[in-house]
């Protein structure tokens, strides 16, 4: 997972390397992220709806779409063009659809009591592959652009053998379904699910346009003198690698006080830190860091949570489809967010205050989640814990 997963951002860590190199200008270097949600989407509905991940075996599913997301992730090594690079990052996306929901499927069958927990940590697996490309690029300052990408490649790959060739279904596997479009729509009907997946919605609005932006965000403060030379590309893999803590605590959490608790706690601290961001700009360096840390934390924490949640909302057969669907919808506001970012950085004359657009996520999120607890069908959730 974490090999498949250093793909999604391989191109955004080293934006400005390929900015200088293509000629790009902003709009169209927010593109290359936003061609990867846009990818992820296309596959994520295509597979829900042929119900792809509920009547396929989900280790070949994931294996055959990591050595696909590793050639797509690989073709930007040819140099295409912005046209071709941005083909090449769209089919990233697509592939990545194949391996990121089957996954939380996957780990779901290991697990009924602990659910909460072990999808944190494959969540957490999400966040430090998406943060590697960050390190490498920190680690190779001065390097060639290219050995983050053949890098990323090099890892998806790894992640295929592991999945072909050592990772099993669990135990506590989920009906196979048959094929039948109309299977999406009744998933769509439950309204249990309904509100975990807006809790979702509310929370993907805030996640991927930070993780998206927040590099040009330090490069900013950088520049402006309140964080030392060279730490931008640090700083960056550290708040998004330290969602993994983040997810190993939100699923801890979960499994004891409650999936809707839970996410609603992780959603106001990370809605509170889209305020506090831009307040510890003008303070000291260690203020500025810890706020971004504890954001990295909270932004990621309850991300599991709600696909667990899908997992005992749902209906058994339907799984995979529900999941899917939760993440493609999740997935498109994602391009919009990241889209809006920089033209609100340029509305406020600067990224201190920029953040401020995705308080609104968290703030629905939590509204949408308290509003799950008071039904009677949230005791399905964590044993009984609401």
């Amino acid at each position: 997972m974490i090999g498949a997963m250093a793909c999604w951002f391989s191109t955004t860590a080293i934006g400005p390397d390929l900015a200088l190199h293509w000629g790009l200008s902003p709009t169209q270097a927010a593109w290359l992220t936003n061609a990867v949600q846009i990818g992820f989407v296309l596959g994520a509905l295509v597979a829900s709806a042929v119900n792809l991940p509920d009547i396929m075996p989900m280790t070949r599913l994931i294996t055959i779409a990591a050595l696909l997301t590793a050639l797509a992730n690989g073709a930007v090594l040819l140099e295409p063009g912005f046209g071709g690079l941005l083909l090449a990052r769209l089919a990233t996306g697509f592939a990545l659809a194949g391996v990121y929901p089957p996954a939380l499927k996957l780990m779901a069958t290991w697990f009924v009591k602990g659910r909460g927990l072990a999808m944190g940590l494959l969540v957490g697996a999400l966040a430090l592959g998406s943060a590697m490309p960050h390190l490498l690029r920190a680690l190779g300052q001065g390097l060639d652009w290219r050995i983050v990408v053949a890098g990323a490649s090099i890892a998806a790959l790894t992640s295929a053998a592991i999945f072909g060739l050592t990772v099993r279904e669990g135990p506590h596997g989920f009906a196979r379904a048959s094929f039948d479009p109309r299977q999406t729509l009744a998933v769509l009907r439950d309204r249990p699910v309904r509100l975990a997946n807006l809790g979702y919605f509310g929370h993907m609005w805030e996640l991927y346009a930070m993780w998206a932006w927040f590099l040009s965000f330090a490069i900013a403060a950088m520049q402006a003198g309140r964080l030392p030379a060279g730490s931008a590309s640090v700083l960056t893999f550290l708040v998004i690698a330290a969602g993994v803590f983040g997810c190993a605590l939100g699923g801890w959490l979960s499994d004891r006080i409650g999936r809707c608790l839970t996410t609603a706690g992780m959603m106001t601290v990370s809605g509170a830190c889209t305020v506090l961001i831009g307040l510890a700009w003008g303070g000291p360096t260690w203020l500025l860091v810890a706020v971004a840390v504890i954001w990295g934390i909270s932004i990621i924490g309850d991300s599991a949570q709600f696909s667990a949640a899908v997992t005992e909302l749902s209906d058994p057969r339907l799984v995979g489809t529900a999941l899917t669907m939760q993440l493609a919808v999740g997935f498109a506001l994602t391009v919009v967010a990241i889209w809006l970012m920089p033209h609100v950085a340029v509305l406020l004359d600067g990224w201190r205050w920029a953040f401020l657009a995705l308080l609104p996520g968290p703030a629905i999120g939590t509204w949408a989640m308290l509003r799950l607890r008071g039904l009677p069908q949230a005791t399905a959730m964590s044993s009984g814990r609401r």
